[in-house]
Parts: C-alpha cells; structure tokens; sequence
C-alpha cells in the first residue's frame, strides 16, 4: 500500500523540482503501470517509495511506514516489505540461479530450512525449475529477469516495484514477463510497473497512472491511450 499526499521533491544540487504537489495511492492488491516521458519524476516515484531518498515535502506512507519521520535504522524492516526488479538484473555473476535468489533470504537471517523449503518453490513459480545450477551468464536475458523476480519475492514482500523491468527485453519475452506478473498479482501480490512501452501497456487491462513535469496528468484504466509518451 502506497499513499502520497501533496509530495513535493526538489534536488538541492541543481534546484530541479522533479515532482511539484504529487497526491497518489495504491491499493493493497492492486496492479498499477506508471508512465510518462523521460524526466517526467517516475523514478524520483520509485526513489521515495523504496526510501533511496526523501521527499522535500508532503507525505508518504508505504506499506504502513510513515516514510517522512522512518528512522534510518528501520528501513531494512520496511524494504523487506518490498521486492525491488531493475532493468539491469543486478545478479551476481559468480553465483548460481539458486544461490543468487537464496542470498536475499540469508540477508535477512532466514534458517537453511527456511531457505532450502522457500527457493526451490519460488524458482518453480517463475518457471526457472532445473536451471537452479546455471550461473547468470549462461541463461537468457528473459531468464535473467525471472531469476530477478524470484530473488524480489523469495521473502515474501507485500509489493514488487519493478523499474523498466522488460527494456533489455524483446516483444515476446516482455508479454511472457507481464503475464508472470500477473500470475504472482493474482496471488495477492501487489505490482507496480514503470515503464515506457506504450504496447505493452496497451496489451492489459490495468490501471495506468501518467505523470509528466513532475505532476500526475491521468490516473485510471485508460490513462495510458490518451496520452503519448517518448
């Protein structure tokens, strides 16, 4: 669950306002693309809701977490609320499929049981079952992405935010992405999409939320057709 109310952010070093009086939520459950042309504050979006950064003004709650007043020693327990999947993947190279997703679970001081009942179950779920062995540089880029997916819901988080997650992607890995997405939304998860694709977009049938020049400009199911985006 995110609620933001009246969230301004102003970058100090060059006075850039990134977003300018922003009110947005989402719901518990909910699968939600945010779009919008390059510099128009997806990421600064994406930034707030993880705690990379603090917003100048207004507030923001995630996932129960007041995020203007969190302590800093309290944002490992708020993150582990959220499964975060970036466009470069982020695994690591010298580890395999399965120990790549089972690092996010000792991070958090999971048990071996714990690890060794919870890794194998999320690798099937995101249908990576027998590449468990397989080093990073030996699979796809779709695959690559899966093994990021399942590192982001290994510890069971209430939220995904996922940014740009099918850029290195082509048409046909990027829709089999989506629809894993929305198998795992279907199993109470809640998603947040930020992305460029217009197509891809278009393809389901969600709630689209449109920000450019820092401000939300559409927010509901067909946000995303009215408006074009670079």
């Amino acid at each position: 669950m995110v609620r933001m109310t009246d969230v301004t952010k102003v970058y100090e070093s060059s006075g850039t306002v990134a977003l300018d009086g922003v009110d947005l939520s989402i719901n518990e459950g909910e699968f939600v693309f945010l779009v919008g042309p390059s510099g128009s504050g997806k990421t600064t979006i994406m930034k707030l809701i993880t705690g990379e950064i603090h917003a100048s003004s207004g507030s923001i709650t995630v996932n129960d977490f007041d995020m203007m007043r969190i302590k800093r020693r309290k944002l490992p327990k708020m993150r582990r609320t959220l499964g975060v999947i970036f466009q470069d993947y982020r695994l690591i190279e010298n580890m395999s499929v399965y120990d790549n997703v089972a690092f996010a679970m000792r991070v958090v001081g999971a048990s071996g049981k714990e690890i060794s009942r919870r890794v194998p179950y999320v690798l099937e779920l995101v249908g990576l079952e027998g590449r468990e062995k397989r080093l990073p540089g030996e699979l796809s880029g779709g695959e690559q992405q899966r093994v990021a997916i399942a590192r982001a819901l290994v510890n069971s988080p209430r939220m995904i935010v996922a940014d740009e997650p099918t850029g290195n992607l082509d048409p046909v890995r990027s829709l089999e992405l989506m629809l894993l997405f929305e198998k795992i939304n279907e199993m109470g998860t809640t998603i947040l999409v930020v992305t460029h694709e217009k197509e891809l977009v278009n393809a389901f049938s969600k709630r689209v939320i449109t920000i450019d020049g820092g401000h939300v400009i559409s927010d509901g199911m067909d946000g995303y057709y009215s408006y074009e985006i670079e």
